[in-house]
């Protein structure tokens, strides 16, 4: 299970190939909410997301053979970004698969690092992985179920935890669980008594029932829901970080996930796409429990193409 060292080896492996990002404020947010929010953007991080953090660390750690076959993956953009990226910075071949429902800004983005892409269904990403695995002997870098991924993916909350200390409560967007779960070993080693949370759409509401029941539950079928970056299931090991270091899980509706994402951009001034809004609307929803409370959540990307503004 993924450890507090293996957070701060990432944060030293992958200190040279991405940005120490800002952490914001908005007075407007802290009397909405009579909180103290900490906004950490990683919506200005390299590929314009945290997952640069998390796919810079399994590549880097690939030994030189391993890495010379290439890295091979599946997912709907901002994991696909990355890795090219983290490929790219190694000079390693990188393959992605990408479902048809990909928004075309991030697909853009994954082919402008230089990855090849093939796209296919949604419910078919797994098995096209394998079988391009298969015919290229890449190493397969896979978006959450990864400890390398994960612990990079934790360098993050690293960061926060140093740029606004004494936090009462953290919160990310929860998918697969690689943010999540990295997140809450930071927080459960450094922070032993403050609330760990994870915000999922109540459209893809897998990880909190997952949490409700004891038992990971499958991935909501065909899902629905601006949040395009959190609608793969939550993974494996992910959910025993979770269970581990008794994160609780807020879904938000549709409605509350584009408004927070309408007020980064209108009141911050910031993008943040709709996945990465999610904390701000998770945690609205539960406001009352938060007054006087120092709050850090992570704005995990700004990858978008604004369709959500007019829906």
């Amino acid at each position: 299970m993924t450890s507090i060292q293996d957070v701060r080896a990432a944060a030293e492996r992958i200190r040279d190939h991405v940005h120490r990002t800002p952490v914001l404020t908005s007075a407007t947010l802290d009397k909405e909410l009579g909180a103290q929010v900490f906004v950490k953007c990683e919506n200005l991080q390299k590929v314009g997301a945290f997952k640069a953090r998390g796919a810079c660390n399994a590549v880097m750690a690939l030994d030189e053979e391993t890495a010379g076959r290439g890295v091979v993956t599946h997912s709907s953009g901002n994991h696909a970004a990355a890795l090219a990226y983290a490929a790219r910075s190694r000079g390693v071949p990188c393959y992605v698969v990408m479902p048809e429902t990909a928004p075309q800004v991030k697909v853009a983005a994954v082919r402008g690092y230089g990855a090849e892409i093939r796209s296919c269904k949604q419910s078919e990403r797994q098995q096209a992985c394998d079988a391009w695995q298969a015919e290229t002997g890449a190493e397969l870098v896979h978006p959450f179920e990864n400890p390398f991924v994960i612990a990079g993916q934790g360098t993050a909350a690293l960061e926060l935890l140093e740029q606004a200390p004494e936090l009462d409560v953290v919160i990310t967007p929860v998918g697969g669980g690689g943010l999540c779960g990295g997140t809450s070993v930071v927080v459960r080693a450094l922070l032993p008594h403050a609330r760990m949370l994870g915000a999922e759409p109540k459209a893809v509401d897998d990880a909190a029932r997952s949490m409700a029941t004891g038992v990971r539950q499958p991935a909501v079928s065909n899902p629905k829901t601006w949040g395009d970056g959190l609608m793969t299931g939550l993974g494996e090991p992910n959910f025993a970080l979770l269970q581990a270091n008794k994160v609780e899980i807020i879904t938000c509706t549709e409605a509350a996930i584009l408004e927070a994402a309408r007020f980064f951009l209108e009141r911050m001034k910031i993008v943040v796409e709709p996945s990465g809004a999610t904390p701000l609307a998770s945690i609205r929803s539960i406001a009352e429990q938060l007054a006087g409370k120092r709050i850090g959540m992570i704005a995990t990307g700004g990858n978008t193409d604004f369709t959500w503004l007019t829906p």
